[in-house]
Order: C-alpha cells, then structure tokens, then sequence
C-alpha cells in the first residue's frame, strides 16, 4: 500500500473564529432538519456550511463541489459515523491543503478508507490498489457520500456498472492489455439485455470477485467464451465437430470462438443482422469476402440489402462448419443451391428457373453422383459450383460469359481430356428445350413424341389385325 500524505495541514487562528461565524450564519435554515434526524452536534455544524452550494478549485483550473447532498448521506452506509471520521476536520480544526487536480485529491481521500476496510488487501482490489500511480481508486466506484452496502446494490447489473462503467484496463502476462469498461448502450441493444451478468460471468458475484490471470488476451478469449455453453450446449456441441473446433484443439489459437463471431455485450441476432453477419466472416477470410462482395450474391446483399440470397453460413452452416475442401462438401454442393434455386416463390421473383436441380440430376452427371453417393462411394463429379463458380458467382448473361465458358471448358478437361471448345455448349443448361433454348432439341423431341405413339399404335394395329386374319382363315 502506498503512503499518502495528511489531506490537511495546519492553518492560522484566525481562520477559526470565520468559520464559526460562518456556522452561526447557517443555523437558522438547517436546525429544523437536525432536529429532526438527531445528527451529532458536530455533523450538525459542518452541514451548515456543506449544505450550500460552494466547491473546491484545484492548481489546474478544475473544481470540484464540497456541497453534501443530504438525501445521499441519509441512505448512505456511513450515515452513522460523524464527518470527521473521515475527513479528520472539527469546527475547531479547519485546516486548508492544496492539490495539483482533483485526481491527486481523489487519490489521497481514498487512503482513508483503508483505515477501516482492510479487504483491499486480497483479491481484486489489492491489485487495482498496487499500481502507482493508481488508476482506480475507492471512490470511483463506491462514490463518498453515498456510499451503499454491496448487497443493496448487487440487483441487477447496476453494482457490475459501478466499477466497469468507468474506463479500465486488464492486463495480461505477455503486457497486453485491454478495456473491460462495460459500454451500457451496447448491452441495452443485446439480445442479452435481460440477462445479468453473473449469467455469464459465473463465479463472480458482489462478494467475490476472484483474480484471474490469462498468458494473453487470445487466452481470455477462448475461456470467456466457455460460458456461452451453459445456455447454448446445442450450438456448442455442434462446433465440436467444425473444423474451427479441431483447427483449435490443434494449437492454432487464432481459429475462431463463438465471441469472435457473436460478439460479448453487443450480440446481435445472426438471423436477423444479415450483412454484419457476413462480414464476421471477413475478420478471418477477407479475400474471399471481397471475392463474395463482387459476387452476384454478395453485390445484391450489400448494395440491395437483399435478404433473398446466400450469406457464408447458408451454404458453410454456422457451428458445425465443415471442409469444404473434401470430397463428401464437393457432392453435397446440389442439395446447398437447391435450397434456394428449387424454392418456386423465390425464384419466381428474378425469373429464374427452379429446374436447376431436377435438370441437373437428370443428366450423366447427376446420376452418376446419385450412383457413387448409393454406393457408398466418395469421387468428385461435375457440380454446380465447377461450372458457377464458388465465391465468384456471376450472371450467366452477365459481360463476363465467356469467362464462365473458358472455366467451364477447363473443369470438363480434368475428366474428359479431349474436349474441345464447343464441347461444353453439347449441354443445354437447365432450361427445358424449347423454340427459344436449344430449338433443334426442342423439335426432335417433338417428333419423337409423335412418331413414337404413331409406331405403338401401328404395332398394336398390326398385331389385331394378325389375330383377325388368323380368326378367319381358321
């Protein structure tokens, strides 16, 4: 504990016979309230004067207020020990001291607490009281007049909020350190608001509040966010099995925990808050976000606030994310798009066909992966997003078609070697054939439907009339 000096020194005589002037001026106006409180005599005449409005100006400029509110001190704690318990002054010894700012006055008031309160010895508060120069001191947390009992104030969050509501730092071993000023705004806002903080914050109540040393912050990151699965088990067992998860038992601290992404105070709905939750994702993969940006999915979700499109958990899932550079992602990529490109009401606001899907599992590709994934057998085929992109999705009738076509032709070489450059224009997408789409397809399949039921309905002529023949010449 550091050695402060004597708040008050000596000052002359004269200044005494003032100061009772002084009191006897104010008596009248306060008697009545005295009277009625049975304060000490003593108190009595140092409220005289500390009723009234009047403060203290220190060597920088700044003043402070020395007027004491009555109604503080009448629910406050000291209430029953006289002012001079604390502040060493008697209507007969006044004394006058001087302080460079009201912080070097604050400081030395707060040693006096020390005298009754010996607790800051231990626990949270011999460490707030070991740095020099302090930066927290009693009073900035418990206040002077109105002072109350940690129980009575331990409702809610507001006893948390006297301590963390001022500026504060942690620090760690490695020298870092960080705020744990509480911004009262922001949890007003969380989805968390009617929780309290000992929700979260478990072991710490308004009588303990035990001292916890982390190597680093990364360090207390990981803990803290230990306590979301008190509430949310489900979600964390999910991450168990996500590749951040086993990124992170692995020794990679930077792989992601649920405050990276949700946040601590400030936690959003990822349902609802769209765009700040794809964003998120861009604290770890920022050249992928801005690949999603220019992407015809990321362009209408920032510059349309589109809701209808993908954001990274749609097609990635939100805990349990997986590689996506395996073979079993790869072949589950159909039943991703399809969740939107199948969905009829979406769809049919941007005129867009919603037989991606069937279309695509109708061609050699598609029964070919239906085959591999029945037979348990795990090979990459063509999918979506070989032909589309991942990240870098484009219009299809966008300007850059031809790019499209030129990444398509390279994807169908990794199988078929030989393809030229009109062998991937031999698919004709996911439309239906019709006059408009592939019109060649379009009649032949039309003859075919003619002449097919023309030939079964000649056969089943030919045969009745064998029968008849057969009937009559018998």
């Amino acid at each position: 504990m550091h050695e402060y000096p004597s708040l008050y020194g000596e000052v002359p005589m004269y200044r005494h016979f003032f100061i009772a002037a002084l009191c006897l001026l104010c008596l009248i106006p306060l008697s009545a309230w005295a009277s009625a409180d049975a304060l000490p005599e003593e108190d009595q005449l140092c409220l005289m004067c500390h009723t009234q409005e009047q403060s203290l100006t220190f060597k920088d400029g700044e003043k402070l207020s020395v007027t004491v509110n009555l109604l503080e001190l009448k629910q406050s704690v000291h209430r029953i020990i006289g002012c001079s318990a604390c502040h060493d002054i008697t209507p007969e010894k006044h004394p006058h001291r001087s302080f460079a700012s009201k912080r070097d006055y604050r400081i030395a008031s707060a040693a006096i607490c020390t005298r009754c309160h010996t607790s800051y010895k231990t626990g949270i508060h011999a460490k707030l009281m070991a740095k020099a120069p302090r930066d927290t001191v009693c009073t900035d947390c418990h206040g002077s007049h109105s002072v109350r009992r940690a129980r009575e104030m331990a409702q809610g969050n507001h006893y948390c909020l006297t301590c963390h509501g001022i500026e504060s730092q942690m620090e760690f071993k490695n020298g870092e350190r960080t705020s744990i000023k509480m911004n009262e705004a922001l949890l007003n806002q969380s989805i968390h608001k009617d929780l309290s903080c000992t929700d979260c914050h478990f072991g710490f109540s308004s009588e303990e509040h035990p001292v916890r040393v982390f190597a680093s912050k990364r360090d207390y990151s990981i803990s803290l966010s230990e306590s979301c699965r008190r509430c949310h088990f489900d979600k964390y067992t999910k991450t168990m099995e996500s590749i951040h998860f086993n990124t992170l038992i692995k020794g990679n601290l930077k792989a992601p925990v649920c405050t990276d992404c949700h946040g601590s105070h400030s936690v959003a709905s990822g349902r609802k808050e769209r765009v700040s939750n794809a964003r998120k994702c861009s604290q770890c993969h920022e050249e992928i976000y801005r690949t999603y940006e220019r992407s015809v999915h990321g362009g209408a979700l920032i510059s349309e606030q589109n809701g209808d499109v993908p954001i990274c958990s749609d097609c990635h899932k939100a805990h349990d994310i997986h590689d996506p550079r395996t073979v079993n992602f790869h072949n589950e990529v159909p039943n991703l798009c399809g969740k939107c490109h199948a969905n009829k009401k979406v769809m049919s606001k941007y005129g867009l066909s919603t037989a991606v899907v069937d279309t695509y599992l109708q061609d050699f590709h598609g029964i070919t992966l239906k085959l591999y994934q029945k037979g348990g057998n795990s090979k990459p085929i063509a999918v979506c997003t070989d032909c589309h992109g991942i990240h870098d999705i484009t219009k299809t009738d966008a300007p850059g078609t031809n790019l499209i076509k030129a990444n398509l032709l390279n994807r169908c070489r990794k199988c078929h070697p030989d393809a030229t450059a009109n062998f991937p224009d031999s698919w004709i997408s996911h439309y239906q054939p019709s006059l408009k789409k592939a019109p060649l397809v379009y009649l032949v399949n039309v003859a075919y439907q003619l002449f097919i039921p023309f030939m079964v309905i000649g056969l089943i002529l030919q045969i009745l009339l064998h029968i008849w023949r057969y009937a009559i010449n018998k």
